[in-house]
């Protein structure tokens, strides 16, 4: 029942904007206020209903969007009353406004649990069929690998025929554990034998993929909670398909109800409109959004910060988020290394192949130039998917190709050094 894994996946490709329009709409609102030489409440109150068009627009309830209203439009009169405010003045202050609600709104009740490296942690997928859970589980596996989590996956899904076929193939392109049966009927029995050999073998994160249904839904959550029972996951991972909008929260504190989902990842946030709808819908039961996902690749899957999001969504960028990826991906020791190397000289091919690998982690150059600030970001918007990643897959297979003399020879040396010629020729 347990399989061997096979052989690497590539890059992800670019996983498309998040809620684009509605991002374009709010940068548009309030970069009116910026063209003005004063400002009046007339100009603010234009500025707060384009602000609430656009949130109506990605599908938000219209209730909360009344609130946001209220609240950015007390927030940008208090600097209206100062006579001499000019419109960028006033124009930076609505942002503000508007970011601190958008933030407030999608900030959850509690804190989502946090995985720990050296413990076996076992978290469980659960979700209706057509979400994307069983996508979503690789997307998840690939990310705590790369973060140098010893990971492992379980297929307790026995309804979907091919839901077997798919995690072991996931399963072999990321060389991650896999445990599963094709005969075994009994996802209780799968679960509780697969997430018992991987934790007597010490894996960091043991992920059990449950089954998903569109009906039968009193069976699904019965057994979903026998799976619960007898695994005891640490964290319940609840994925959620964003195209229902609004319709998110009810189907949430179903699931809720059944087993106590502790997390949410919203799938198929590829610009849809309802994106919005569904943010604010499952941000309402209290638990935590921990990632979204767009696209079928590894590398479509982005952590779920509201600060960060917000600022991405009034083209401020999301420098933090690349700042902490890098810290994950990137281990400090070596970096301390490599710095000290360079500060000696003796930086080589072999310090610039790492740094290359490095940087690979954090995704496709396009989807790292997207959480740059609005300019950067516009700049790259053209860029192709994969863009970028052809160049550093050749730069990686030209380094692959020189001697290891040459790869830790001190990088002025070798520039100086007489060319060898290659096989093949130049290209």
């Amino acid at each position: 029942r347990r399989h061997a894994c096979g052989p690497r996946d590539g890059p992800g490709r670019r996983a498309a904007m998040v809620l684009t329009d509605l991002s374009r709409q709010l940068t548009a609102a309030i970069s009116k206020l910026n063209a003005k030489g004063g400002v009046d409440e007339d100009a603010v109150k234009s500025v707060v209903l384009d602000v609430q068009r656009a949130l109506i627009d990605a599908d938000v309830n219209t209730a909360l969007v009344a609130k946001l209203g209220k609240e950015i439009k007390g927030k940008a009169m208090a600097a209206v009353e100062d006579e001499e405010a000019s419109g960028p003045a006033v124009a930076r202050f609505v942002e503000k406004a508007v970011a601190s609600s958008l933030v407030s709104m999608l900030t959850p009740a509690r804190k989502p649990r946090k995985l720990v490296r050296g413990r076996s942690n076992v978290v469980m997928f659960v979700g209706l069929q057509g979400a994307g859970k069983t996508t979503t589980v690789a997307k998840f596996a690939h990310y705590y690998k790369n973060r140098r989590f010893k990971v492992a996956m379980v297929c307790a899904d026995t309804f979907r025929a091919g839901a077997f076929d798919q995690l072991r193939q996931n399963a072999s392109k990321l060389r991650v554990p896999f445990y599963g049966s094709h005969a075994e009927t009994d996802p209780v029995r799968i679960a509780r034998e697969g997430v018992a050999a991987f934790r007597k073998d010490k894996f960091d994160l043991i992920i059990v993929d449950t089954s998903g249904r569109h009906r039968q839904e009193t069976e699904l959550f019965r057994e979903m909670e026998a799976v619960h029972s007898a695994v005891e996951p640490d964290d319940v991972v609840f994925v959620m398909d964003s195209t229902i909008g609004q319709a998110a929260e009810a189907q949430a504190r179903a699931f809720s109800e059944s087993v106590e989902v502790g997390s949410v990842v919203i799938t198929k946030l590829d610009g849809h409109a309802k994106g919005g709808g569904a943010l604010s819908a499952v941000t309402a039961t209290g638990a935590p959004v921990i990632f979204t996902g767009s696209g079928e690749h590894f590398a479509d899957l982005d952590p779920f910060e509201p600060a960060e999001f917000v600022g991405k969504l009034l083209g401020k960028g999301d420098l933090s988020g690349i700042i902490r990826a890098m810290r994950e991906t990137v281990d400090e020791g070596e970096q301390l290394a490599m710095l000290r190397r360079i500060t000696k000289g003796h930086f080589t091919m072999r310090d610039l192949y790492e740094q290359l690998t490095q940087i690979g982690k954090l995704g496709p150059l396009s989807k790292v130039m997207a959480s740059m600030p609005g300019p950067i970001a516009q700049a790259f918007a053209g860029m192709p998917e994969g863009g970028g990643q052809d160049k550093f897959k050749r730069m990686l297979v030209i380094m692959d190709s020189m001697t290891d003399a040459e790869m830790d020879m001190p990088f002025a040396d070798l520039m100086a050094a007489e060319p060898r010629p290659r096989r093949g020729g130049p290209r």
